[in-house]
């Protein structure tokens, strides 16, 4: 059964498998799982490390040789295959699965991938590939992990997050995990070690796209809409993709959704904000959205964000941003005459 990042580190502490296979769409999570993996192999001895990437033209054979025969520098060694699109061929998966039946001795062949398709997986390369060794999968994080993610992300470079970083980091970067790293890495450089509060971070965070899309989703819920057009405007002045508008307004309207079912089936506001954890500078935020917009409401926004991911994808006609533009205003509690489902 494969494994994730996090239970990696506890596996490669009892010991090294003869195959590694690592894939995912979470690219830094691929990488940190090789790299540790990297770190295990040449502490416990496996010096020579060769590298062959599957490129157009790529020898098989090749590989299947250098496997087979011994180490010129060393009594172990760490052969590293990077099979990009994930799709070896014919010739390619035949020789992984040999090598998988019988893997070379004083060898730890790391195989990895980005994300692999339900049909892959299921292939029989694939398949002997996990048999002979461990299997690494990168999923991305649930909404419900981000937060412990950065804090043992923070705390690994020894910095202390202070009372709602956090939660303001999970709040900017949900999704990326890659740029939320690299803030983390920049506090690290900025502050070295310690306790680092929301005063320390606020003023460096970057005003990216991401920022502004989430300031224009919290204009939604207070329901500024002028602010909400001011922001709209600025995003696609900028030449910010529609798509990563779309992504956080229809994000916001599922909470809000599965949120104002909760309440209208009797639940108190605040329990059901502290159970969906939203962060504490947010609650009278969302709070007040919730008194605002009923079940149906929130609903009718699901079914606005469907609409403008058809018109995005070609598969509906109209204009993505006008769209946009109806959704955030309708999240704030406004039906303009010209916007219709």
């Amino acid at each position: 059964m494969p494994i994730n990042a996090d239970q990696l580190i506890h596996h490669l502490k009892r010991g090294l498998a003869p195959v590694y296979f690592v894939y995912g769409e979470e690219t830094l999570l691929v990488e940190e799982s090789c790299q540790a993996i990297r770190e295990a192999a040449h502490h416990g001895g496996f010096l020579d490390r060769q590298l062959f990437t599957v490129e157009s033209g790529f020898d098989w054979n090749e590989l299947f040789v250098s496997l087979q025969s011994l180490s010129l520098f060393a009594e172990r060694r760490l052969i590293e295959l990077r099979l990009p699109n994930g799709k070896p061929g014919e010739m390619g998966a035949k020789i992984l699965t040999e090598i998988s039946a019988k893997p070379p001795a004083d060898t730890v062949f790391l195989v990895t991938c980005g994300k692999l398709e339900k049909a892959v997986r299921e292939s029989k390369w694939a398949k002997a590939l996990e048999a002979a060794g461990v299997a690494v999968v990168a999923y991305p994080l649930e909404t419900a992990q981000w937060p412990l993610w950065i804090r043992r992300r923070m705390e690994a470079k020894g910095l202390k997050p202070g009372p709602g970083v956090v939660e303001l980091l999970t709040h900017l970067m949900e999704g990326n995990l890659l740029a939320c790293a690299q803030e983390i890495d920049k506090f690290s450089l900025q502050f070295g070690s310690g306790d680092v509060g929301l005063d320390d971070i606020e003023g460096n965070l970057g005003d990216n796209a991401r920022y502004n899309v989430f300031a224009l989703v919290d204009a939604s819920l207070r329901g500024e809409a002028v602010v909400v057009e001011r922001i709209l405007n600025s995003l696609r002045g900028e030449g910010v993709e529609p798509i990563l508008v779309l992504w956080a307004l229809a994000r916001e309207a599922r909470e809000l959704a599965q949120m104002a079912n909760l309440v209208a089936g009797g639940q108190p506001v605040m329990r059901v904000l502290e159970s969906r954890r939203v962060w504490a500078k947010r609650k009278p935020l969302v709070g007040s959205a919730l008194k605002r917009l009923s079940p149906p409401a929130t609903q009718n926004l699901l079914l606005r964000a469907a609409r403008t991911d058809r018109i995005l994808k070609g598969r509906a006609s109209g204009d993505v941003w006008q769209e946009l533009q109806c959704l955030a205003l309708s999240m704030s509690g406004l039906q303009p005459s010209t916007c219709q489902i």
